[in-house]
């Protein structure tokens, strides 16, 4: 079979399955960004601009947080929201005029209201960030560097565009960056394939969210 024949999903698997590639790995001090688990994106029953990859996508990313918190390591949830004239969403909402298009999550609104299943605790820190990714003038970078982290786990939607640019600029600034599978989703099967893909053989680890459930249950900090 030609390279150009296979789907995403199989180029996907087979960067998977390779023994030989190698990792970034696990660091010191870990940090969870969830990036926009809002209503707008994950309620497919009640909004368009939804997806759904793994239906237990937020039982996991709660198992996440919960570990984070209970060895003191920070949790991030960020969701997209507009002012009501959405000048603050820039040119990047402004190709559709639609009810749908993204300078209509208003601050406020359902659609922009992370979602309820979510167990977001008091300690937790919630960003409202106007672009791709949770770094782009939020104060993210400097939260961590605060905490001394250098390993940031991403969790959210979707995997093609909030999540890969999170991933990108977590890279770019050198952290450690691991991505659990079941954890981002997209709107439709090729392009989530396809970044995870891309994604693992240059930005991240992307791992079974087992393998960093397991990580974070044996965590013990170190100097």
């Amino acid at each position: 079979m030609q390279q150009s024949d296979k789907s995403a999903r199989q180029l996907y698997e087979e960067v998977k399955a390779n023994p030989a590639r190698r990792r970034f790995g696990f660091g010191r001090k870990a940090a969870l960004v969830n990036v926009d688990l809002q209503n707008a994106y994950t309620r497919p029953q009640e909004f368009a601009t939804a997806y759904e990859t793994d239906p237990r996508q937020i039982d996991y990313v709660n198992a996440l947080a919960r570990l984070c918190r209970g060895h003191g390591l920070p949790v991030i949830w960020t969701h997209v929201a507009y002012l009501e004239s959405g000048e603050d969403c820039g040119v990047w909402g402004t190709r559709t005029d639609t009810p749908e298009s993204l300078q209509n999550v208003k601050a406020g609104s359902r659609r922009a209201a992370l979602d309820d299943r979510c167990e977001i605790d008091p300690r937790d820190i919630v960003i409202n960030k106007r672009m791709a990714s949770a770094f782009f003038e939020t104060n993210l970078g400097s939260l961590f560097t605060f905490h001394r982290i250098d390993t940031v786990i991403v969790t959210g939607g979707s995997t093609s565009g909030c999540v890969r640019a999170t991933v990108v600029d977590s890279l770019s600034r050198s952290f450690r960056t691991i991505v659990p599978e079941e954890c981002v989703a997209d709107k439709h099967e090729s392009p989530h394939f396809a970044n995870l893909y891309d994604m693992s053989l240059k930005y991240a680890d992307v791992l079974p969210v087992a393998e960093v459930l397991a990580w974070l249950e044996s965590y013990a900090p170190r100097n």
